[in-house]
């Protein structure tokens, strides 16, 4: 009986052991595998080309902005487009009451064709009275030689002399009135012209290329000479981009201007494309209040992308920086020691590597510390450490 109670005893012991050494194998196989593998995104460092710019924000300004009035008063009978329709120049956009204007014009083509009338009449007079004045002229010399020779009376001859000198004082008065109907003509053909004026201004065309407003007055109202604004036409085909950049860097601004046009591109908030423009405007005084200059731009805008009144980045870009390393900008982390990035080894862990940043432009930004072809983790650096095995995923 006691043999059989110590072969069970050491039995349980044994499996008491064995389950022991079991526990204990079990921790040291887990860590000798570690924690999984971190999934990362990488890129490799490669050698570029960056440009040099300035970066800052600018205002969209439209290239034209046109307040449309009447020139006439008058009965707004027609609008021949719709609010916030592009125009173009030359298109009819009101239409005002030309009867008035009509009637006005026929008035003074009367008058016109009356006066022409009077200056024909005028001018036949004259004719009449010149060959009567030259015929009295003769007559009067005729009764002096006949009064020398005493066959008629010097009575006779004073009196024929008088007439003749009558008759010259009508041709005056008949040049006088074809000059007074020449002078009358002139003012009908000037009013004339007016009124036409006035009835073209019943015709209200667009000025320019652009985009209408908002209308103030609708159809069926009056409007008055130079009173309100009837639209406002806005001209966004070219189109300026207006912003400011510290005093210091103007004299690099000028610099570059020197050897040619300075290309801007300006990105609308909210979008991610840029339009190109070219540097058009650097403004005569830097402003005392806030150091700064005022610098504008002109852009083509055919794909109407930027818009008046718009907030826009705006980069001015002033050089070249050929053949330096870069890394696309979010492999780029900021730590207590300074700039760092992630740097994937052949053995699939990383190293932790401070680097110092230069130029950025668009997605990529200059580094030293880095080598070109080394692969860095561009996405996945919450889970890293110094050493920490990651697992690259397209």
């Amino acid at each position: 009986m006691l043999k059989v109670m110590k072969w069970i005893h050491c039995g349980v012991c044994a499996v008491v052991a064995l389950t022991a050494a079991g526990c204990a194998k079990a921790p040291s196989a887990a860590a000798s595998a570690g924690p999984p593998a971190a999934p990362v995104k990488v890129a490799t460092a490669e050698r570029r080309t960056l440009p040099v710019e300035l970066r800052t924000i600018g205002n969209v300004e439209a290239y034209r902005t046109i307040s449309v009035k009447s020139q006439v008063t008058g009965l707004l009978i027609q609008v021949h487009f719709k609010e916030g329709d592009p125009v173009r120049a030359g298109q009819l956009l009101f239409e005002i009451d030309p009867r008035p204007f009509q009637q006005a014009i026929q008035q003074i083509e009367a008058n016109l064709a009356r006066d022409r009338s009077q200056l024909a009449l005028a001018e036949a007079n004259l004719a009449h009275d010149t060959a009567q004045e030259k015929f009295a002229r003769d007559q009067a010399r005729r009764y002096e030689e006949l009064a020398k020779q005493g066959v008629f009376s010097r009575e006779q001859s004073d009196q024929t002399a008088s007439t003749a000198q009558a008759m010259t004082e009508q041709l005056r008065a008949d040049r006088a009135t074809i000059d007074s109907a020449k002078s009358a003509i002139a003012a009908d053909q000037a009013a004339l012209g007016n009124a036409k004026l006035q009835l073209n201004y019943c015709f209200i065309n667009s000025p320019a290329d652009g985009r209408s407003g908002n209308m103030s007055v609708k159809e069926g109202n009056l409007v008055k000479l130079n009173d309100i604004e009837l639209v406002t036409i806005t001209q966004i085909q070219p189109i300026y981009v207006t912003f400011t950049l510290p005093e210091r860097q103007l004299a690099a601004v000028r610099e570059r201007m020197k050897g040619g046009k300075l290309t801007v591109s300006a990105t609308p908030q909210g979008q991610a494309a840029s339009d190109t423009g070219t540097l058009t405007f650097v403004d005569n005084s830097v402003d005392m209040n806030t150091g700064t200059i005022k610098l504008k731009a002109t852009f083509p805008n055919s794909a109407s992308r930027l818009w008046p009144g718009q907030f826009c980045s705006v980069s001015l870009r002033l050089n070249e920086k050929p053949n330096v390393i870069a890394v696309p900008s979010r492999a780029v982390q900021i730590g207590q020691q300074g700039n760092y990035v992630f740097v994937v080894k052949a053995d699939s862990t990383v190293e932790m590597r401070t680097v110092t940043t230069g130029e950025a432009v668009d997605d990529f930004v200059e580094v030293s510390g880095v080598q070109p072809g080394e692969t860095v983790v561009t996405e996945g650096h919450i889970r890293l450490a110094p050493g920490s095995r990651v697992k690259v995923q397209s």
